[in-house]
């Protein structure tokens, strides 16, 4: 699947819409998330955590520069999320594609954070969904959007400590679930 910025830009809306959705059925803050270390609120957290520095390195600022102007989150997470959801989106609309993003492991075009953003996204809205007993499908443009970017760092993700060993899975599991296998992650679909 080849995909150019603007259908990044689609998906990154399409991603925000479907942790919206899972965020909205939250009625246990406290409830275990697919990862040990995490229950809803600290997934919750951080994802809009993540949102909250987008806005701040896409105009350029190092990550030095761009923590100083992270406010601490409030209690309500619902709102919490609308207001730097739409604070990411608007400024991923206003990003130029060929600037630089200065992130912690390195610089990298603007295109690759969108991709690495859409993605978290993505799979954390899975991870909500399984925590709060709300619809685990997502987007089927969005999976194999995302599969392009997991599939090819299979081994890297492994290695990075970030994610559980792969699930295995016969190869004809349908992608989603195969994208989840990569990260870690059980759908349900043996092997």
């Amino acid at each position: 699947m080849s995909t150019t910025t603007t259908d990044w830009l689609r998906l990154q809306k399409q991603a925000h819409r479907e942790f919206a959705t899972r965020l909205a059925a939250v009625s246990d803050w406290n409830a275990p998330t697919p990862d040990e270390d995490w229950n809803v609120r600290d997934l919750v957290t951080h994802v809009i955590e993540e949102q909250q520095w987008v806005p701040q390195l896409l105009a350029g600022r190092t990550l030095t520069q761009a923590k100083k102007e992270l406010a601490p989150l409030g209690d309500d997470l619902v709102a919490e999320w609308r207001l730097y959801s739409l604070a990411a989106t608007s400024a991923w609309d206003a990003a130029a594609p060929d600037a630089q993003v200065m992130l912690s492991y390195d610089t990298v075009p603007v295109a690759d954070y969108l991709r690495e953003q859409v993605s978290d996204v993505a799979i954390h809205s899975w991870d909500l969904a399984r925590a709060v007993g709300a619809p685990e499908k997502l987007d089927d443009d969005l999976v194999a959007a995302v599969w392009t970017v997991f599939e090819p760092q299979r081994d890297t993700l492994v290695a990075s400590g970030l994610y559980a060993p792969p699930v295995p899975l016969p190869d004809d599991a349908p992608l989603q679930s195969r994208l989840l296998a990569i990260t870690g992650r059980n759908d349900g679909i043996a092997a």
